[in-house]
């Protein structure tokens, strides 16, 4: 009768099992630094003017191994401060996730800026809090979300300018010279892809986007 007892509690594991994997996604887009890698990613594709190249898949992989470098350190915490104690019993999962989850918001913390924190705070909280880390998950994620938006813009801004001056320049070359069949991206794509090559673009945004963290 204890074994069976004992027993019940599997489905339900199951079912949380499950539930986190089809959460997944949304936890890496939402708590890492996946969110500002893609944007930035975006908008140096479209700069370019490539279109698909490179690819989506090409671009995902990328941005999910520079997240996981980002966030060994924090990692390193969680495994320490909840895995290795739950593995070992002496803490509850409820316990473990809460600790689990400490390192995780400080690190979204150290990113989150203190009007995007104010606005969700201010909505959805009745008692102001001491300090930012007496901040819900539910304020801390959004707030973070929005802050790695407006960073990954900023980028992305700063990427699109010297492509654009190429765009510029091309476009005013060919009008004066009277090509007016031949469209200017057919001449400023290749340009904007061997600049970009030149100047060993992927190794400088790669190490730029890491410097910004």
């Amino acid at each position: 009768m204890a074994e069976l007892q004992g027993s019940k509690s599997v489905p339900w594991s199951i079912v949380v099992g499950l539930t986190l994997l089809t959460l997944l996604p949304a936890l890496l887009l939402s708590m890492t630094p996946l969110v500002r890698l893609l944007v930035v990613f975006h908008f140096l594709r479209q700069a370019l003017g490539t279109q698909t190249a490179p690819s989506n898949q090409v671009l995902m992989g990328l941005a999910l191994m520079m997240t996981w470098f980002l966030m060994q350190p924090v990692l390193l915490q969680v495994e320490q401060q909840a895995l290795v104690p739950y593995q070992s019993g002496a803490i509850s999962g409820m316990e473990a996730m809460d600790r689990g989850l400490q390192p995780v918001k400080q690190y979204m913390l150290r990113y989150a800026r203190e009007k995007d924190i104010a606005v969700f705070a201010a909505a959805g909280m009745a008692v102001r809090p001491a300090s930012k880390q007496d901040l819900p998950i539910q304020v801390v994620v959004p707030a973070y979300i929005l802050s790695e938006l407006k960073a990954g813009f900023q980028i992305g801004a700063v990427l699109f300018l010297p492509f654009l001056l190429v765009d510029l320049v091309v476009a005013s070359v060919t009008t004066s010279i009277g090509m007016m069949q031949l469209p200017p991206v057919v001449v400023s794509t290749p340009l904007k892809i061997l600049l970009f090559v030149m100047v060993d673009g992927w190794h400088l945004l790669a190490e730029e986007l890491i410097k910004s963290f």
